[in-house]
């Protein structure tokens, strides 16, 4: 009874809490093993570890800004630079540290952290919501609080604040609250990648309501909104190209910073749409054994859409999940990162959340758990000249 008239939004939190407490010991593991590293010296505290990679990146934009002269290597092509990094985060950063003199790493962990926690709480009212059973809805919390990415919550990296203002549009959209998404995509489209992603998904929640209105009404000005958020995500995820273009005179500015990352492991290039996914199955496994693999990926991820457990969770995070996926396979390439570049698909833990076996939980949880060793061994240690970024 005592467990009854605890509100929802407290066990939200203690689940929260009690996920920190885990994943903050693992993290002061790893940290206490560290050795020298480019960011720290050894056994370094957790403020200046959790501020490591690209933590350093929003750092320097929080500082100094963006270049308007892009750097080059020596054989004339774009360098990895800041406008990789969109400065949704880093500028609010930057904001609270003029405003309270605080110290830069501490205020990015908090505002990562307070990020991950109000994402926990949407999230619960979304699977509450598509799942319609509270203890699927807080198990589905659990599992995004342990998911083996889940040490990226309390570092100095965008992904909460992204998580926050996606989770939030999702439970708006779902609830047909269209108006309200608006300025919650202007700000993700600039926090992280999403606004094309975003604007793929509402045009088909706008295709999907506009074939089921005569058992679902969709009147004349939900329609007309419902089509102007879709454009305006649109607009919104070329913004920053546009930005970028406007400040350093070269138009593909964004998308060559971008591909500087790539060139490591396949040389420079054009980005050409739908092609990274397979250049990368080939240097990692190669031919044609890479090609097939990711044609089996895609294969497992659209049957993965349509089984039972997955439908449960309703048509529009199905859009989403298939949106995002669509856009990953457009224009991400492969390797370490992208573990983090598939977080934006964590509706899907509602999924796997409305299994009831106890057994299968408890076991779930400790996997979950000691992927996040396995993904803090991964990618986020340092190892000499390390080649696997989170």
């Amino acid at each position: 009874m005592r467990y009854r008239a605890t509100p929802w939004w407290l066990r939200v939190i203690v689940v929260f809490v009690l996920s920190r407490v885990v994943t903050t010991i693992i993290v002061l593991l790893f940290s206490r093993a560290q050795g020298d590293n480019p960011w720290t010296g050894a056994n370094p505290p957790y403020l200046s570890y959790a501020a490591i990679w690209d933590g350093n990146w929003y750092k320097i934009i929080s500082f100094y800004g963006y270049p308007s002269t892009l750097p080059v290597t020596a054989d004339g092509h774009v360098a990895e630079n800041a406008w990789a990094f969109m400065p949704g985060y880093p500028f609010l950063i930057g904001l609270i540290r003029w405003v309270t003199g605080g110290n830069w790493e501490l205020i990015a962990v908090v505002i990562s952290i307070g990020c991950a926690l109000g994402t926990a709480l949407v999230f619960y009212k979304l699977m509450r919501h598509v799942l319609k059973d509270e203890g699927s809805a807080l198990f589905s919390v659990v599992l995004f609080c342990v998911a083996p990415l889940s040490p990226l919550l309390q570092f100095a990296y965008a992904e909460s604040m992204a998580l926050l203002l996606l989770v939030s549009a999702l439970y708006l959209v779902v609830t047909r609250r269209y108006g309200w998404v608006f300025p919650i995509v202007a700000v993700m489209a600039l926090t992280r990648p999403s606004g094309l992603a975003f604007a793929l998904f509402i045009g088909l929640h706008l295709v999907h309501r506009f074939w089921v209105r005569r058992t679902d009404p969709f009147p004349v000005r939900e329609r007309v909104v419902t089509v102007a958020l879709a454009a305006f995500s649109a607009v919104m995820g070329v913004a920053w190209l546009l930005i970028a273009w406007a400040v350093t005179g070269s138009m593909s500015a964004y998308t060559d910073t971008e591909l500087a990352w790539r060139a490591a492991y396949i040389g420079y290039g054009e980005l050409v749409p739908f092609t990274a996914w397979f250049q990368g199955g080939n240097w990692w496994l190669g031919e044609p054994l890479g090609v097939i693999a990711v044609v089996a990926i895609i294969i497992g991820f659209a049957g993965f859409l349509f089984t039972p457990l997955v439908k449960r969770l309703g048509v529009d995070l199905r859009l989403w999940l298939a949106s995002y996926a669509l856009y990953l396979l457009a224009v991400f390439f492969p390797q370490s990162s992208t573990f983090r570049l598939l977080m934006p698909l964590f509706p899907a833990l509602g999924a796997l959340a409305v299994p009831r076996s106890k057994v299968y939980r408890v076991l779930v949880v400790l996997v979950a758990i000691a992927g996040q060793v396995g993904w803090m061994a991964i990618a986020w240690g340092v190892d000499g000249r390390d080649w696997t970024p989170p």
